[in-house]
């Protein structure tokens, strides 16, 4: 395998848009968007995020791959939920995250699409996801919170605006760490402004927009909130199959600070169980994402390791 180059050379798009407008065609169908001047704690403007890490298998293999090919992991997200995994797992997990200085989201497991629910298999039903279903799912929401803090974890995604209510409560009274974050799941649907603003107010940590929205939407969803959003820079084909390397850019400039997502395209659900060896490929992608981000806006920085903001597990 050929050395990677530290830094790719930087250019812009500016030429080849130059060569539209003399053809008389528009060089641009993006409005002129201002770039944010919100970053993280630590000054910057981005941060990488490994999604899809189901157990520590996949985990291990994601690290190595990581040093590999030079990439400087922030955050890891775990999707399948907590109650799918053996307190050995859970505990491996939180250990190697610990260790390695990363943000490990654990998501909570009870969900529509684990319960006895027929009409979330019809085109209709498939709407309520993985929402809570009633008072015993919400319990069993919190019980599967409860578990991942025994373990150490600090950041848990969330799929149900009553839960985020609930946890936020338990949070402020002292029943539940302090420093406890809590990610917003693009499968609540967050995608305008108006909902931004709801799950901050609600007490969430971070937010993950609907995943296909477009950069002028990104835009007026960073001018709506301050908090951390999380951009896929591409989707399973379960939910779109999509590739937006060229978006990630843009992205960066106007809706920081914000967490790139990359290796989505290799899964074939959210929920895909990857292993040690297949998770290579997430990287592979990864390290796509960040070549054009350091190629079309080379000056966007980008957070070193552990910073001191994330929820790290504490074991």
């Amino acid at each position: 395998m050929d050395a990677i180059p530290q830094q790719p050379p930087r250019t812009s798009m500016d030429d080849t848009r130059d060569v539209l407008a003399s053809l008389g065609l528009p060089p641009s169908n993006l409005w002129d968007m201002p770039a944010s001047t919100k970053r993280f704690p630590d000054g910057a403007q981005y941060r990488f995020e490994l999604p899809g890490i189901q157990g520590p298998d996949a985990l291990k293999g994601g690290i190595a791959a990581a040093r590999e090919r030079g990439i400087t992991l922030h955050r890891i997200t775990h999707t399948i939920g907590i109650m799918r995994n053996t307190d050995g797992e859970l505990h491996e997990m939180c250990r190697i995250a610990a260790a390695e200085g990363l943000e490990l989201n654990l998501s909570i497991g009870p969900r529509a699409t684990y319960d006895l629910c027929p009409s979330v298999s019809t085109p209709e039903g498939s709407r309520i996801g993985y929402r809570l279903r009633g008072v015993e799912q919400l319990v069993r929401g919190i019980e599967d919170l409860k578990r991942g803090l025994g373990f150490g974890g600090r950041c848990f995604m969330l799929y149900d605006e009553g839960m985020l209510v609930v946890a936020n409560e338990m949070r402020k009274a002292g029943k539940i760490p302090a420093n406890t974050h809590f990610k917003i799941s693009g499968h609540m649907g967050p995608s305008n402004p108006a909902s931004m603003r709801l799950y901050e107010t609600l007490g969430a940590g971070s937010i993950n927009p609907v995943r296909d929205l477009d950069i002028p939407t990104w835009a007026a969803l960073r001018a709506a909130t301050d908090l951390p959003l999380d951009f896929s820079a591409e989707a399973p084909k379960s939910s779109g199959g999509f590739i937006r390397d060229y978006d990630a850019p843009e992205i960066v400039r106007v809706a920081a600070p914000v967490y790139l997502k990359c290796g989505g395209f290799e899964m074939a659900t959210h929920a895909f169980q990857a292993d040690g060896q297949s998770v290579r490929g997430y990287l592979r992608r990864m390290e796509m994402v960040k070549r054009t981000v350091e190629t079309y806006y080379g000056d966007g920085v980008c957070s070193g390791p552990a910073p001191d903001d994330l929820a790290i597990p504490e074991v």
